[in-house]
């Protein structure tokens, strides 16, 4: 653990095994069934599973908005953990304003269980701020939900 004040996580232990939640991170159409806290949704998803990899989606409002999110893959653990950031475009080109760092982390849990940890690490203290009034532990905590819901399922 760390004492990084620019960071938000959320820690949950997940009613379905690891492999499965590997699984709706890391297939495109898994991945846009549960990645948003409904009423939003995401389409268009890409994931060129690899460091340097492409990792972008675009998030759709109930209201007609449209925010696209390009970034690339920094470390694949397979099965274990996904580091993404949208400080590079693919070919580790800079984005112009790089907001964060996420790290999501899978552990067995015993029982079809699985630890998971979602951190988000931010550039600024006022980045943390900004994601954390846009919702982060209300709408992360959501997704985690649907991400556990569809995991079940498969």
């Amino acid at each position: 653990m760390t004492d990084d004040i620019n960071e938000l996580v959320l820690e949950r232990v997940l009613d379905a095994p690891r492999a499965a939640l590997w699984r709706c991170w890391t297939e495109p159409a898994l991945l846009e069934q549960w990645f948003c806290p409904k009423p939003w949704h995401v389409t268009d998803a890409v994931i060129d599973l690899r460091p340097g990899g492409e990792f972008s989606t675009v998030m759709h409002g109930p209201e007609g908005e449209e925010f696209p999110n390009t970034g690339v893959f920094l470390e694949i653990s397979e099965g274990r953990k996904l580091v993404t950031t949208d400080a590079f475009r693919p070919g580790w080109r800079p984005s112009g304003r790089p907001f964060m760092v996420a790290e999501i982390s899978f552990e067995d849990a015993g029982e079809g269980r699985t630890r998971y940890v979602a951190r988000a690490m931010h550039w600024t203290e006022e980045a943390r701020k900004e994601h954390e009034s846009m919702g982060f532990h209300e709408g992360w905590g959501a997704a985690a939900d649907q991400l556990e819901e569809l995991a079940k399922t498969l």
